[in-house]
């Protein structure tokens, strides 16, 4: 089952993808588990980057900007999700570095009114070979530059 865009208002930063909450997301409360979360954030920041020809295909040497780790996630409750169906994620880049990435979240209501929850996450880029630290791509870094947070984007 694949959601459907939502219809949303024009956001000053970042994007907002659907996802779907299935019923065995719930807990034994019929809330949404916490550790979904982190599972459909995710899921919506892969889908970003696929949709900007960045992915991985089974092949760590190929991957490039997909060899990355997460360093650090950070996220709040605000309101529990109680129900199965189309929700979105607000994805944005907080911080833009060398070999590492910052990016916030959202996740809210189909049209971006209603947060449910939102935090950060730590990216850092690997070199696939070795796992250490290696900088990201001119792409890979002109595609994020567009995610900034508005403040943060640079002039010109």
């Amino acid at each position: 089952m694949t959601a459907e865009a939502p219809v949303a208002p024009a956001l000053p930063y970042g994007r907002l993808l659907p996802v779907t909450v299935h019923f065995d997301d719930l807990d034994a409360l019929g809330l949404l588990h916490n550790a979904r979360y982190p599972v459909l954030v995710e899921r919506a920041w892969t889908a970003l980057w696929n949709e900007r020809g960045f992915g991985f295909d089974g092949d760590w040497e190929a991957a490039g900007d997909s060899c990355n780790a997460v360093k650090e996630l950070r996220i709040t409750y605000e309101a529990p999700v109680s129900r199965p169906g189309t929700y979105a994620v607000h994805l944005w880049l907080e911080r833009l570095g060398n070999t590492g990435l910052t990016y916030g979240f959202r996740f809210c209501s189909p049209d971006g009114a209603v947060t449910y929850a939102h935090g950060t996450r730590v990216l850092v880029r690997l070199d696939a070979g070795t796992l250490r630290p290696a900088p990201w791509s001119e792409r890979f870094r002109a595609v994020g530059r567009e995610l900034l947070r508005s403040a943060d984007r640079p002039s010109g």
